[in-house]
């Protein structure tokens, strides 16, 4: 998890003051981790720290909070929850002025804690800033550190359909993604956007492919056979980080023809994937959505082991 600065901006912009309740640390079987957080206002919330009886009660402490409080609580003796684990909250006052100051990469901010910052504190974010990582979110030393949230993948989708539109649905809320959404009629978008989405109406999509980062991850999923096989073959000549076409066995068997037919040796076809999804979740297109939004976190996941292993080596 990480510190979603950009959404604390809307709420205050919006609410004028705000508590932000983040989980500083954790003991045991916990709802959430470390990170997670919420926004409370007087007229309502947003976010989630998971647990019901912990988020509700988090909610009434904050509205009652003059000034910014860290404290701990029990999940079972405490509040009758079946976790049993330990949780640590951190509340924090925001209004415009305090908003403004905030570090745009890493926030690092004092929690029960008085004095200068600890030696310990600033070694790790020293580490950070030397190495060109993020911090995972702590409490350490008595302050608080957390790497502000700021999209790692870009995700482009190729067609605005109903699967398309289900795809964003399921992602868009996913922090880690920045999704560029392309589709040859201004009009097959739906009339409001989630804020993280780009759209890009293009009559000849393909020309967009070389305009893709190299590192991009592809859905393919738009309303013409003979548009998916131009992306494909765009993007085997451009390259890519992952490339998903929706379709049955039978369609990439003939993708795989033609590819070849087009120049593309199997194994530079092989790294395209298809079909994507999970066929026994069914057709519909939130089915297919919550299916190949599965596979591509867990690709996502398989990306992040590699590069891990790659530094260890």
């Amino acid at each position: 998890m990480s510190f979603n600065l950009e959404e604390l901006r809307q709420a205050v912009a919006a609410h004028g003051t705000v508590v932000r309740v983040v989980i500083a640390a954790t003991r045991g079987s916990t709802p959430r981790e470390t990170g997670a957080a919420m926004l409370v206002w007087p007229a309502g919330q947003s976010g989630t720290i998971g647990g019901g009886a912990l988020e509700f009660e988090a909610a009434k402490t904050a509205l009652g909070l003059e000034t910014d409080r860290l404290s701990q609580h029990p999940l079972g003796p405490g509040l009758g929850q079946c976790c049993g684990g330990m949780v640590t909250l951190f509340f924090e006052i925001f209004d415009r002025a305090r908003v403004l100051g905030l570090d745009e990469n890493v926030i690092a901010r004092p929690a029960g804690s008085d004095g200068p910052m600890p030696l310990g504190v600033r070694n790790l974010l020293k580490r950070a800033r030397g190495q060109g990582t993020r911090p995972e979110p702590q409490l350490c030393d008595g302050w608080m550190i957390e790497p502000v949230q700021k999209p790692s993948r870009d995700l482009w989708i190729w067609g605005a359909g109903h699967v398309g539109r289900a795809l964003v649905q399921v992602l868009a809320p996913l922090p880690e993604f920045e999704i560029t959404w392309i589709d040859t009629d201004l009009s097959r978008y739906p009339e409001v956007l989630p804020e993280a989405v780009r759209i890009l109406p293009a009559k000849r999509p393909a020309n967009l492919v070389r305009h893709a980062p190299l590192h991009a991850e592809h859905l393919i999923l738009t309303y013409s056979h003979n548009l998916d096989l131009e992306l494909c073959h765009g993007l085997l000549n451009h390259g890519f980080g992952f490339a998903g076409l929706i379709g049955s066995d039978t369609k990439w068997a003939r993708f795989r023809s033609r590819l070849a037919d087009l120049g593309h040796a199997p194994e530079k076809i092989a790294t395209l994937t298809c079909p994507i999804g999970e066929p026994s979740l069914g057709k519909h297109p939130q089915a297919i959505a919550l299916g190949v939004g599965t596979a591509l976190l867990r690709h996502g996941e398989g990306a992040m082991a590699g590069n891990q292993k790659g530094k260890r080596a």
